[in-house]
């Protein structure tokens, strides 16, 4: 009898692991793609007045700034320093946002990734390890 007991929880085990096993796929497939959509991320911002356009990738990298030549008709250094300073700023804040939500499209919800992706803070994302170590992790039994 024990052993048909053992069969038994062995076919169990083996069933939530190709259960585990085929959500891995799924989340290891869906992230060459999110890692793809990443690369060519491109965000294009322009100042108000349309004399400065600036472009970002996904992490906020400045690809390039085109300035219209009437800028130069201006000749005001300064300002035009901070038209572009702040067209940059408003481009890699699209930039962030648009790739905290592909992230979040592709993580279960709730994650401690996303949330980090958003805040910035690192307790969210070591949130669920502090938890299991300190004793209210999930119990599965």
């Amino acid at each position: 009898m024990a052993e048909s007991v053992d069969r038994e929880a062995n076919r169990a085990l083996r069933a939530r692991f190709d259960e585990i096993h085929g959500q891995y796929q799924r989340l290891r497939s869906g992230l060459d793609e999110l890692q793809t959509k990443l690369a060519q991320l491109r965000v294009t911002e322009r100042s108000d007045d349309g004399q400065v356009t600036a472009t970002v990738g996904a992490r906020g990298e400045l690809i390039s700034v085109e300035l219209h030549p009437s800028v130069f008709h201006d000749r005001d250094a300064k300002a035009l320093s901070r038209k572009i300073t702040l067209t940059v700023h408003r481009a890699t804040a699209t930039a962030a946002t648009t790739t905290q939500e592909l992230v979040a499209g592709y993580l279960p919800a709730g994650s401690g990734s996303v949330e980090f992706l958003r805040t910035g803070d690192f307790g969210a994302l070591l949130g669920r390890a502090d938890a299991v170590f300190r004793g209210e992790g999930e119990r599965r039994g």
